[in-house]
């Protein structure tokens, strides 16, 4: 197959994108030779910044999937996860399986975080982790959508695992 040079060019262009999001994780379509589209994830501080927009809104123990009226702990992740492009189950226990490991000592802001605050064995509340010790969840038909701080809370001390999405 004989390349001219505007094809070569094309050829290298698309070749050198194809490596580099090879190694950084992102997933590429090629919809034709001339077009590369990447499909990223969101980065923790379009996670954090979605999320915020949210703060006050109301509460609600099992909260339909994609409303904003009203948030469980869960619904909420989903939700601001999605708005960035990141599918994540309903509940905190199957979004306590979703992405990676990661241990308590090496949290990255946008990481999740499972709590199991009933202390029974079951992982029942989940939480954004926004660095610098502080967690971005609802929880109470009292606070709704809020900020919280992590080392020594309830979180912490009922603290099961964390996951890493992004």
């Amino acid at each position: 197959m004989k390349l001219n040079k505007s094809s070569l060019i094309k050829f290298i262009a698309v070749a050198s994108v194809c490596f580099t999001v090879a190694f950084s994780g992102i997933a590429v379509t090629a919809s034709n030779t001339n077009t590369v589209h990447a499909a990223t994830s969101g980065s923790a501080s379009s996670v954090i910044a979605t999320g915020k927009q949210y703060l006050g809104v109301p509460y609600e123990f099992g909260a339909k999937s994609g409303i904003t009226s009203a948030f469980d702990c869960s619904s909420f992740t989903q939700y601001v996860f999605k708005k960035n492009g990141i599918s994540l189950p309903r509940t905190s226990r199957q979004q306590a399986k979703a992405g990676t490991y990661v241990s308590k000592s090496n949290l990255q802001a946008g990481d999740l975080i499972f709590s199991d605050t009933n202390r029974d064995g079951v992982i029942n509340h989940v939480s954004i982790y926004m660095g610098d010790n502080k967690l971005l969840h609802t929880y109470s038909k009292n606070v709704g959508v809020t900020i919280s701080t992590f080392k020594g809370s309830t979180w912490d001390k009922t603290y099961v695992t964390a996951r890493r999405v992004l």
